[in-house]
């Protein structure tokens, strides 16, 4: 889940960025470009820049899709120094456009259904168990999602369909929007405006968010609570990795790759799964308390390997667009 707290670092327009200023003698900076819920906890890279001389400026440029067309088209000539954010469903685009020198898996998770837990105990309702369940009349009306041609939540539950249903995935989203499916256009609008379990109180007990939302909601409670009022359908999960790179062209290569060693240190990736909400990859990195009780991490989540996305994906997302819109 991408939590509602203030980015931490400097953030300006993501227009106004101009990557890297080296100087032999004073100071350097180094630019991370992200999407908007990139929001790390506050000082954490001031041990970087006590240990390096290096300061760094976050830039932040709207939803993830937003940020990664960005760094395409302006791939050899980038507006910053490194990007977070690219995941499995987008690395292709990436890799295409050669826009990173080097990369690396920053962190994983999984998006999944979520659901609010009073909601279907007010009702005396089993909540649903699988992707099959979400298109039966039972559940008519009650599921919201995010749209993937920009939303990475929205990208991966596509994805996660088509790993579970193979070429059947048109008729089960012909079915799925035949039962009344609204589609949000972020996540944002989805879980805190549409979804009825979190703080919008809107008028759906499901919907499409990160296996590590429940956790979140215990650590954004307005007032101290026991349990989350939600929780994770684990059999939808789509396993996602996100990496971070050095962009081609920097000003600045050392100073971007000793960025991005620090994002992969046990100090970042401690920090992550109470800011990011998301599971570091580096195994010396301990997990918060909280995190490792409620948070799901399935054994089998639903995948593509990105090689088939990248060959599919522009054909997926005009099927998904002529069934949907």
């Amino acid at each position: 889940m991408k939590p509602r707290s203030l980015i931490a670092a400097t953030v300006v327009l993501f227009a106004s960025c101009g990557g890297t200023t080296p100087s032999a003698d004073g100071p350097r900076t180094v630019t991370l470009l992200a999407y908007d819920s990139f929001t790390p906890p506050e000082g954490i890279f001031d041990s970087f820049t006590e240990r390096t001389g290096i300061s760094v400026e976050v830039v932040t440029g709207g939803d993830s899709g937003s940020v990664i067309s960005k760094a395409i088209l302006t791939s050899g000539n980038p507006e910053g120094d490194v990007l977070w954010g690219v995941d499995d469903t987008t690395l292709s685009r990436v890799e295409e456009a050669d826009v990173l020198d080097s990369r690396a898996p920053v962190s994983e998770g999984d998006v999944c259904v979520n659901y609010d837990k009073s909601w279907y105990a007010d009702k005396g309702v089993a909540p649903p168990t699988s992707l099959d369940d979400l298109v039966e009349p039972a559940y008519r009306g009650q599921l919201v999602v995010q749209d993937p041609v920009n939303s990475s939540p929205g990208l991966a539950f596509l994805m996660a369909s088509i790993a579970r249903y193979g070429d059947g995935w048109t008729d089960w989203w012909k079915r799925l929007v035949a039962n009344d499916v609204t589609i949000a256009s972020d996540w944002t609008t989805a879980y805190t405006v549409e979804f009825s379990g979190s703080s919008g109180k809107g008028r759906h007990p499901l919907v499409v968010s990160y296996g590590s939302s429940p956790p979140a909601e215990i650590v954004y409670a307005a007032t101290p609570i026991e349990e989350p009022p939600t929780a994770v359908i684990e059999s939808t999960c789509f396993r996602q990795v996100e990496y971070a790179g050095v962009l081609r062209g920097t000003d600045d290569a050392d100073a971007a790759q000793q960025l991005l060693d620090f994002l992969l240190g046990v100090e970042f990736q401690e920090s992550m799964p109470l800011s990011l909400f998301v599971f570091p990859v580096n195994p010396d990195a301990a997990l918060p308390e909280v995190f490792e009780k409620w948070a799901v991490r399935p054994r089998s989540p639903l995948t593509i390997p990105p090689a088939e996305i990248q060959a599919n994906r522009g054909s997926w997302l005009e099927t998904w667009r002529a069934i949907a819109l």
